[in-house]
């Protein structure tokens, strides 16, 4: 399929009885085929047919909850309760700061011009150690600059356990 980005998003209609009607092919799709068009990079959107409204979120995270049933699952039940915690008067800051690692890893990859899921599999199979510190290395770099950002806004203000670990660190450091 190709890039619908520079147009109107295809429309998909969903229907009382849970059946979902792409209005672009005139044909019934499920949740494996809204799946494919966000991997296509084909820009839809999800109505309710009787309301209008939009469902596209609900169907996204269904994709995600469906994913994360199959298969590794890439939110730990830690990281799902950290994600938990942050709604209220900081979701804005965890929310910005996820979109942008996950748009920053999108980048990488495609810098790195790695096109196919076969050729990113080989790669990944055969460069697992080098990948995995490089994500060590960035995820360290990125709660660094997380930190830092707190302190900036002074949302957290200093705690004990953050200047037990600033001193564990200046103890590394000697």
């Amino acid at each position: 399929m190709s890039d619908n980005n520079h147009s109107q998003p295809r429309l998909i209609k969903k229907y009382a009885n849970r059946r979902m009607y792409d209005t672009c092919t005139s044909t019934h799709v499920n949740v494996n085929d809204i799946r494919q068009l966000v991997i296509d990079n084909v820009l839809f959107q999800v109505v309710d047919a009787k309301s209008g409204e939009d469902l596209t979120r609900s169907i996204l995270l269904q994709i995600i909850q469906e994913a994360e049933n199959d298969g590794e699952p890439i939110f730990s039940s830690d990281m799902l309760q950290g994600i938990i915690r942050f709604y209220g008067p900081l979701q804005g800051v965890l929310g910005s700061y996820l979109e942008q690692s996950i748009q920053t890893v999108v980048d990488l990859q495609t810098k790195a011009s790695v096109q196919s899921s076969q050729a990113w599999s080989e790669f990944m199979r055969t460069k697992t150690p080098v990948t995995s510190d490089l994500m060590s290395d960035y995820m360290e770099q990125s709660k660094k600059l997380y930190q830092s950002t707190q302190s900036l806004f002074g949302l957290f203000g200093t705690t004990s356990s953050r200047k037990s670990e600033d001193a564990d660190v200046k103890k590394d450091d000697e």
